[in-house]
């Protein structure tokens, strides 16, 4: 069984993971709730119990050594059984079922590590996933047919309190292999004019003078991405890694800009523990992903 050395502090090799990671220590420091100095005297504390050095500043910011490298792996493999055997102990037992709703890409990007966490930790409490666009979703919250949902921000209704949990520009996406976004009108692949991504698209479109068409409708990602994929549309998406063949269009294409977008959480008015415990472990989920991938 690994073990934490004696003499290594896990929270000097919480500091490290964060900052080889991110490559900044001032976001490790805000992650850990400390002050930059903080976390500089944690690093150098974890090097000189170690007798080597970890991380160095260079032109294209903190760079990880050779030795930090081997110890970044392994750092991390020693903070998750450290933090499961913590929140094992320490979290109150919970039992039963929750529904969390949620958009489907969102649920293939985000959910599968943060509900692989939970159900180790949690191995008592079942988790019914439904999967909807967004709309969709805040019926279903009004209903009390889920218990919490993902969101893209601009859903929520009036009254509703939804805590943001990310944020990003919105992305035109084409095909790398046709030039699809330079037909009149541009076909578009987007999901209903009630959500707010196709209302973000065609109003940057009409703002800059350029003639638009719906060709097709989806209410998931991967239905707009086929036709995009085979050329026949253009739809947007999120930033992040693209299914090969697709590519993101910027202004040297000639796409205008999209606005900013956030994804919410949102509880049902009836709660409980199993609830609030899921939705912590969305909210430390989102949090933690902000940080490796600023």
């Amino acid at each position: 069984m690994l073990a934490i050395p004696p003499g290594i502090d896990p929270d000097l090799l919480r500091s490290f993971v964060l900052i080889a990671e991110g490559g900044s220590f001032t976001r490790a420091a805000s992650a850990v709730g400390r002050t930059q100095s903080a976390v500089s005297m944690q690093i150098r504390r974890l090097e000189e119990t170690l007798g080597q050095p970890l991380l160095l500043r260079g032109p294209r910011g903190v760079e990880t050594t050779p030795h930090g490298i081997w110890l970044l792996e392994r750092a991390r493999r020693l903070l998750a059984m450290h933090d499961e055997i913590v929140t094992t102990f320490r979290t109150p037992a919970v039992a039963g079922t929750v529904r969390l709703g949620t958009p489907d890409d969102y649920a293939l990007r985000w959910l599968p590590g943060i509900l692989a966490r939970f159900a180790q930790v949690h191995p008592a409490v079942e988790v019914e996933v439904t999967c909807a666009p967004s709309n969709e979703l805040v019926d279903r919250l009004v209903r009390d047919e889920i218990d919490l949902t993902l969101l893209s921000g601009g859903n929520e209704r009036p009254g509703m309190m939804g805590q943001p949990l990310w944020r990003a520009g919105l992305r035109w996406i084409g095909s790398a292999g046709h030039a699809t976004h330079r037909r009149a009108p541009m076909p578009l692949a987007t999901a209903q004019p009630g959500c707010v991504w196709h209302s973000a698209a065609v109003r940057a479109l009409d703002e800059a003078g350029i003639p638009w068409r719906v060709a097709y409708t989806s209410t998931s990602q991967m239905g707009t991405l086929a036709p995009t994929l085979a050329g026949l549309a253009v739809t947007i998406g999120l930033p992040g890694p693209l299914p090969p063949g697709l590519r993101f269009l910027g202004p040297e294409e000639g796409m205008p800009p999209l606005p900013d977008f956030s994804i919410v959480l949102v509880t049902g008015d009836i709660g409980g523990p199993v609830v609030d415990t899921l939705a912590e472990a969305i909210r430390a989920g989102f949090a933690e992903a902000a940080v490796t991938q600023a």
